[in-house]
């Protein structure tokens, strides 16, 4: 079946619009993905075209400081750049719905996020924050940001880069988003979490010891957790026909 990729910006946000032709004006599923660090919307389109073949409505927008909105170098100070993404990501996000919402193309309020690395802390972050999202994927993120802007501030000491004294507290925002000391927030909602025990970007180690730690919990009852054995920082066309699947089924099913 032909799929419609449709470029558009709402509210001065670009996105990539990818739904069945046939389908693009009928009330769908939105899934909303986003894409990583030092990346672009149309880089997501191989797994949005996958999504779009299971009848949902699937939104890329480009990230602030990325694709259409890279306006210049990234910040020397490490992390900044890359967490003023994520904050707008998630401030954008209820822009993006109510977008779709308000001309009657969401059905039954079924609203899905995904995405990858950075993407896939987005999608954590906004799932603590969030009730209306009934489904999630987590692609290789983590659901420890604030363990993560640790980690990235030790590597930044140990490689002599400068950072300000007062950055944790420029990033205190990041607590109310962090869902490894949220975790009832998932709610039992069907979230999706991959990672590669070799990402040497993002690590591992955080994702499982998270999802070990909650596995029996009520909230996590519909969660579930993929190992990539020996996988590096990359998601495998394999793997996106599983999100594609999960997506299919939780939300479209």
């Amino acid at each position: 079946m032909k799929i419609s990729i449709r470029h558009r910006y709402i509210k001065k946000i670009p996105v990539l619009e990818v739904v069945l032709d046939e389908y693009k004006d009928k009330k769908l599923p939105l899934v909303i993905y986003y894409h990583g660090w030092q990346s672009a919307k149309e880089l997501s389109l191989t797994q949005a075209r996958k999504l779009a073949n299971q009848g949902l409505r699937v939104i890329l927008p480009d990230a602030m400081n990325h694709g259409e909105r890279k306006t210049g170098a990234i910040s020397s100070i490490p992390s900044v750049t890359f967490w003023s993404s994520i904050q707008f990501n998630i401030i954008e996000f209820s822009v993006i719905v109510r977008y779709f919402k308000k001309r009657g193309l969401i059905e039954n309020d079924k609203i899905g996020v995904g995405g990858v690395s950075m993407g896939g802390i987005t999608t954590c972050a906004l799932l603590t924050q969030h009730e209306e999202i009934k489904v999630a994927a987590c692609m290789m993120g983590t659901p420890a940001p604030l363990r993560y802007i640790e980690r990235v501030m030790e590597r930044a000491e140990e490689m002599d880069f400068y950072v300000p004294e007062d950055l944790p507290l420029l990033l205190s925002w990041v607590a109310h988003y962090d869902l490894s000391k949220k975790p009832e927030t998932l709610a039992q909602r069907p979230v999706l979490f991959w990672h590669g025990t070799k990402d040497a970007k993002i690590p591992y180690e955080d994702m499982e010891e998270f999802y070990h730690e909650n596995a029996d919990e009520p909230y996590m009852v519909n969660s579930q957790f993929i190992t990539g054995v020996d996988e590096g920082h990359l998601v495998k066309g394999e793997m996106m026909d599983k999100v594609a699947a999960f997506f299919a089924k939780t939300l479209n099913g």
